[in-house]
This record gives C-alpha cells, sequence and structure tokens, in this order.
C-alpha cells in the first residue's frame, strides 16, 4: 500500500479558499477509495487502479487533534523558523514513515522521502511587501524546498508559468481543482426559504455581488470606483461587497468615500457573511464582479456559473483559464473597461443569457473526480523507485 502523509492544517481554524481545496481534494479522494489513517477498507478497484493510504498530520500546538491526525512536534511558528535555514529536522518518524509527503499549503517538512507542495498563487511572492511575516517565511521555506528537490503541484497553467520565474523548476505538474459541491453552491433546493433580515432591501432589486475577503489581491476598490462611473446610467442598480475585512479595507473606505453620497447609499458593505447568506446572494445577484490583481483557481468563478450568474472579471492570473468564455474580461487596473462590461451586463438580457450557458458549459472541463484521479496518478509517479 502506498502511504501519503498530507497536511490537513488548512481544515483547521477559518475556512478559505485553500482550505475549501484541500478538503474537497480529500473527499474525493476517500471517495474513491483511499485509506483514511488506519483504515483498511477500499472503494471499488476500478475506480482506483491502486492502493493509497493517507496520513493526515498537522503542524499546530493550538489546534484540537483527533486520530488519525498527527500532530507534528513542533510549533508551526518554530518549525518555519527552523526550516527558513536548513531542510531538517527530518520528520518521517512522527509523519508516520510515509512513501511520500503532501505539503497542501505552500509549505512541506523535511523528510528523506519524496516531498510534494502544493502552491496556488504566486501573490505573495511577487508581492512581499503585502505580505504578513508568517507568509513571507513560508515563501522562504517554499524556495528551500523546492530548490532541494520538492515536486510542485500547482492548481492552474497560469500559477506554474508565474511560479517558474521566481523559483525555476522542472519539477512541477498542474491540477486543476473542480468546482464547489453542488450542496455548498446556491440552488432552488439550497436556497434560504427566507430573505435573510440584513439583505431585505435586496430583494427584487438589480445588484453586482463582489464575494471575497477584502484584500489587495481582491482589486476591491477599482470596482468601487467602476460603479461610481455607471452609477448614474443604473440608477436602480446596488454593489454589495461581502467578505470579511483585510489588508485592503482602508484603500477600500477611501474609494467609498470618494463616491457622491447618492451612490454611496447604493453601496453596501457586510463584512464576513454565512454560507446561507452566500447562496442567498448568488441566487439573486445581478452579476459576480471579480476584478482581481492575481488568483490562482478562483472558486467564486465557478460557483457563479453553477448558479446561473453572469461573470464581469479581469484577465488576471488564472481567471481566463478558469472561466473560459463564461466570462466578460478586462485587464485588472482598467476601470474603465470594468465599467463597461458592468454596464453591458446590467443592459442587456441577451448578453446576460449568453454568459449564463457559456458559464454552464465551462462547468464541464472541471471534475473532482478527474482531479483526485490526477493526484493518485502523481502520487504513485512520486514515489516509484
Amino acid at each position: 500500500m502506498l502511504s501519503v502523509a498530507i497536511d490537513v492544517g488548512p481544515l483547521h481554524g477559518p475556512r478559505t479558499g485553500v482550505g475549501n481545496a484541500v478538503a474537497w481534494s480529500i473527499d474525493e479522494l476517500r471517495r474513491l477509495g483511499a485509506a483514511w489513517g488506519d483504515e483498511h477498507e477500499h472503494g471499488d478497484a476500478e475506480a482506483q487502479p491502486f492502493k493509497v493510504q493517507l496520513l493526515p498530520y498537522l503542524t499546530s500546538m493550538r489546534s484540537r487533534v483527533s486520530p488519525p491526525t498527527r500532530r507534528l512536534p513542533l510549533p508551526a511558528a518554530a518549525a518555519h523558523r527552523l526550516w527558513q535555514r536548513a531542510d531538517r529536522p527530518h520528520l518521517d518518524r512522527w509523519l508516520g514513515r510515509p512513501d511520500l509527503v503532501h505539503g497542501t499549503n505552500y509549505v512541506v517538512p523535511p523528510t528523506r522521502c519524496p516531498r510534494l507542495v502544493s502552491v496556488y498563487d504566486c501573490w505573495f511572492l511577487e508581492h512581499p511587501g503585502d505580505a504578513s511575516p508568517d507568509v513571507a517565511r513560508a515563501g522562504e521555506i517554499l524556495r528551500r524546498s523546492i530548490g532541494s528537490g520538492a515536486h510542485v503541484v500547482t492548481s492552474s497553467q497560469a500559477t506554474a508559468d508565474r511560479l517558474r520565474e521566481f523559483v525555476p523548476t522542472d519539477r512541477l505538474d498542474v491540477i486543476h481543482l473542480g468546482p464547489p459541491p453542488v450542496d455548498a453552491t446556491p440552488s432552488d433546493a439550497a436556497m434560504p426559504s427566507a430573505t435573510p433580515p440584513r439583505f431585505g432591501h435586496l430583494d427584487g432589486a438589480s445588484f453586482v455581488v463582489s464575494i471575497g475577503t477584502v484584500e489587495r489581491r481582491k482589486n476591491v476598490p477599482s470596482l468601487v470606483r467602476a460603479f461610481g462611473r455607471l452609477a448614474a446610467e443604473h440608477a436602480q442598480a446596488r454593489l454589495v461587497v461581502a467578505g470579511r475585512p483585510g489588508d485592503d479595507q482602508a484603500e477600500v473606505d477611501r474609494a467609498l468615500a470618494d463616491l457622491d453620497p447618492a451612490t454611496r447609499a447604493r453601496v453596501d458593505t457586510f463584512g464576513q457573511i454565512s454560507s446561507e447568506e452566500k447562496r442567498w446572494l448568488l441566487a439573486h445577484a445581478t452579476a459576480l464582479a471579480y476584478p482581481s490583481l492575481d488568483e490562482g483557481f478562483g472558486f467564486p468563478i465557478l460557483e457563479a456559473q453553477q448558479a446561473g450568474v453572469p461573470v464581469v472579471a479581469s484577465s488576471a492570473g488564472s481567471i481566463p483559464e478558469v472561466a473560459g468564455t463564461g466570462a466578460l474580461l478586462s485587464a485588472p487596473l482598467d476601470t474603465e473597461a470594468l465599467a463597461a462590461n458592468l454596464h453591458w451586463v446590467l443592459t442587456s438580457d441577451h448578453q446576460r443569457q449568453i454568459l449564463i450557458d457559456k458559464g454552464t458549459r465551462n462547468l464541464d472541463r472541471f471534475s473532482w473526480t478527474t482531479t483526485a484521479r490526477s493526484y493518485f496518478d502523481l502520487y504513485a509517479r512520486l514515489s516509484a523507485p
């Protein structure tokens, strides 16, 4: 049996896009027959061409851990400071002496066996000044790990190409992720039966929604300025910004302050939202705006396409690769072009339907089953003698 130690740290704490990627990948690996920890029962032999045992681990002294998850013997901060300087200490014994170690969140611990590290975007490598000390440290560990032989897997070709500019390597594979599972996305069945109380004024309104942490990479100030440019032509339209505050909140507040009072009154900022509220917003939005400066994959694009919501996005990072023809794209800092694309979607039912239809067809390119099978193949290849 091939054993793979896999980092489940992203499953602990507030769930992020990386956390979802790891959770949904593991769910599908297990569905296709991967054993979990000490379990030895496997699924359909035809569904999985070889046996894999996943050995979950994390580097955290704060998170609550239950078997079969193993806690590495060092606090995360201390471990990362050590791994910045050297590929030691080797942790094979604490990892369960696996055939392969998969670090799912930019960092893979030192071991004597083959190592695989997941990279989702390169924003923190390109903009180190915007990175927190912990994230900057992870970037240094990533460089060291790749330099000492770790194999890389990215979630898009765009990220793979960008990574090679910062850390040249030929030990790299691209494995696309799948769309958010149906029960995690808006649908008539999943939609709340009643409008969430704080969304009452949005019921029946035409609104553009932005969903995600308000961080610099998401480029929300440009969206606010674009809405200011088209607001006069769409006197009833609203803009909804939903996501917990991040490192760009002050710039967003400045962009909002620059709007005239009547337009500012049509912009709603809700902060963090629940999964039920997100379902409601996507089920009722006129369009999803996704003007990011960089993306490693972009789950919200596929969420919107699953919900039948037109997507207006930037052409940065992996967005064209993931959105396919199911989005209107513009350069990430071209506010006028973003405003024009939003105007088109708000004005033309025909254009909205074209984007909805193309978005629905685009979803056929992504599957968690394909993702999991690709991981199985990669695990086997990297572990081969």
